[in-house]
């Protein structure tokens, strides 16, 4: 599976966080798995999705602190979820993930912003990437 199907699956699974309590995130992760497994996903790929989406999600409290900081009259819990779990993943690829150039993430970033957001989504993201990077 190339990288962007990847980030997708990724995203899809971390979108999840703003609809279940922590505690229903292990059955929402074997639901996520056993639906794409219709699409016949390879066990590498599965481990990769699981391990960077609990990296991700150990990290949330810290990457919101820092989009907070910088989103001006934009906190996190007035921000739509689409673009903020896209803005989250963006922001730990660009801080966390050393496999991952800030351009790649922010550019991935704003094409998911595309494929899955609002008309306005991928200037929102671009813009407070731009300021986060």
């Amino acid at each position: 599976m190339k990288r962007r199907e990847l980030r997708e699956h990724i995203f899809e699974l971390l979108f999840r966080i703003e609809f279940h309590d922590g505690d229903e995130m292990q059955e929402q992760m074997k639901m996520f798995f056993d639906d794409i497994e219709m699409t016949i996903i390879d066990v590498k790929d599965k481990i990769y999705i699981e391990n960077k989406y609990m990296e991700i999600v150990s990290k949330l409290e810290e990457i919101d602190a820092s989009i907070n900081n910088i989103a001006e009259g934009w906190k996190t819990n007035r921000m739509g979820k689409v673009d903020l779990t896209i803005i989250r993943l963006a922001q730990y690829e660009m801080k966390y993930d050393e496999d991952v150039p800030v351009n790649v993430a922010i550019n991935e970033a704003v094409e998911l912003a595309k494929k899955f957001g609002q008309d306005e989504s991928p200037a929102f993201v671009n813009g407070i990437l731009a300021k986060l990077a």
